[in-house]
C-alpha cells in the first residue's frame, strides 16, 4: 500500500463528512410559515421559516414523543409539535406545553442556518468558523444565480470534487491538447484553491485561434470548499464563467449535488437580459466537461494505488481533506471515524 492511502482515514470515507456549510434546499420552496423536512449528511432535520424571514433547522423528533416536527406548523417565529401541541421557539427552547400549563425547561438541537446563491445552507457544527462557499473573483459583489441540474452520482463528493483537477483527463476525456499545470494555495483550513497555467497545444488550430484572449497566467481555477463544494472559474482573460458544484454525501457513500451557475449583478433591464445569456452559457460550458465524465462517476471504486506527478493536485487535495474536522454520519458527532470500509 502507499503512503497516501496509509494516510487516509477522512477522504472517501462514507461514514464521515467535514465540519461545515450544506445545502439544505433552494431559498424559493420554503415559504414564511412553510416547515419541510429533510434528511442531511444522515440526520433528520426540520426546517420552517418564520414570519420574520428567517430560516430555522432543528433536529426533525419532538422530545416528548418523538413525533416529526415538520408534521407541525409555524406560529410567528416558532414551530408547534402536531401531536400534543408543544411549542418551540427559534433557539430550540419548548416554551409552551398545553397540557401541564408551563414550560418544562425542554430544549432540542437546532443548527446554524444561511442564504445565499438561492440556497438554504446548514452548518453540522455548533458555530460557523467560516463563511458559506464562494466563488473567490465574486467574494464581495452581488450575484445573479441560475440553478441547474440536481444530480446523484455513484461514488463519493470528494471522488466527485478530484474530477476538476485531475490535469491528466482533460486530455484522455475533453481531448484538450494542452500540458495543464496546478497550483495550489489554502486560504484557510476549509478552503483551497487549485489555479492552472497552461503548456503546449501548438499542433492545434483551435488552440492557435484562441490563444491571445487567454495571456493571462491563470485561465481556469477551482475553489474547494469542506471537501464536498467546489466553485469553478474559467474563460477568457475578458470574461470568466462561474459555476458552483455543491455535493453532499448519502447513503452508502453516494453524492447528491446542485449546479448553481453565477454572475454578478449587473445594473437594469439591459444588465438583467445580459446576465440571462451568460447564465445559458455557463450551462453550455458546465455540460460540456460534465457529458464525458458522467459514466466515471457511476462505475468508479476510487483507490489511488499508483499516484503519478501528474496527480500531485489530487494527493494535495485529499491532504488538505485530511487536516479537516471530520463528523461522523448520521450523529454528526465529533470523533475519529472508525476505519470500516472507507470505499465505496
Amino acid at each position: 500500500m502507499n503512503t497516501i492511502n496509509r494516510e487516509i482515514k477522512i477522504f472517501n470515507n462514507s461514514q464521515t463528512f467535514i465540519e461545515g456549510w450544506y445545502w439544505a434546499l433552494p431559498s424559493r420552496l420554503l415559504r414564511p410559515k412553510q416547515v419541510k423536512h429533510i434528511t442531511l449528511l444522515g440526520r433528520d432535520l426540520a426546517i420552517y421559516r418564520g414570519e420574520n424571514g428567517k430560516v430555522v433547522a432543528v433536529d426533525a423528533y419532538c422530545p416528548h414523543m418523538g413525533a416529526h416536527l415538520a408534521e407541525g406548523k409555524v406560529e410567528g417565529d416558532e414551530i408547534r409539535c402536531f401531536f400534543h401541541n408543544w411549542k418551540f421557539d427559534a433557539n430550540g427552547d419548548c416554551i409552551e406545553v398545553p397540557c401541564v400549563g408551563k414550560p418544562l425547561g425542554i430544549k432540542i438541537q437546532t443548527w446554524p442556518t444561511a442564504e445565499k446563491y438561492g440556497m438554504i445552507w446548514v452548518w453540522t457544527g455548533d458555530t460557523p468558523k467560516h463563511p458559506l462557499p464562494f466563488a473567490p473573483e465574486l467574494e464581495f459583489d452581488d450575484c445573479d444565480v441560475a440553478l441547474a441540474s440536481r444530480f446523484t452520482k455513484n461514488c463519493h463528493p470528494n471522488v466527485v470534487m478530484i474530477n476538476a483537477i485531475d490535469a491528466n483527463h482533460f486530455n484522455t476525456v475533453h481531448n484538450l491538447p494542452l500540458q495543464i499545470i496546478f497550483e495550489k494555495k489554502e486560504l484557510h483550513e476549509n478552503a483551497i484553491t487549485f489555479s492552472n497555467t497552461t503548456r503546449g497545444g501548438d499542433d492545434s488550430l483551435f488552440i492557435k485561434l484562441i490563444r491571445p484572449f487567454y495571456q493571462k497566467a491563470v485561465t481556469y481555477s477551482m475553489c474547494y470548499w469542506y471537501g464536498s463544494t467546489g466553485t469553478v472559474t474559467v474563460g477568457p482573460d475578458f470574461f470568466h464563467f462561474h459555476i458552483m458544484f455543491s455535493l453532499r454525501l448519502i447513503e452508502e457513500g453516494k453524492t447528491e449535488g446542485q449546479t448553481l451557475l453565477i454572475t454578478k449583478k449587473r445594473p437594469g433591464i439591459f444588465g438583467w437580459l445580459f446576465n440571462r445569456i451568460i447564465l445559458l452559457l455557463t450551462w453550455i460550458v458546465g455540460n460540456y466537461f460534465a457529458k464525458g465524465d458522467t459514466k466515471i462517476f457511476q462505475t468508479i471504486k476510487f483507490d489511488l494505488k499508483t499516484p503519478t506527478k501528474a496527480d500531485t493536485s489530487i494527493t494535495q487535495f485529499i491532504k488538505h481533506v485530511e487536516k479537516q474536522k471530520a463528523l461522523h454520519w448520521h450523529t454528526w458527532n465529533d470523533e475519529k471515524s472508525s476505519h470500516e470500509a472507507p470505499y465505496q
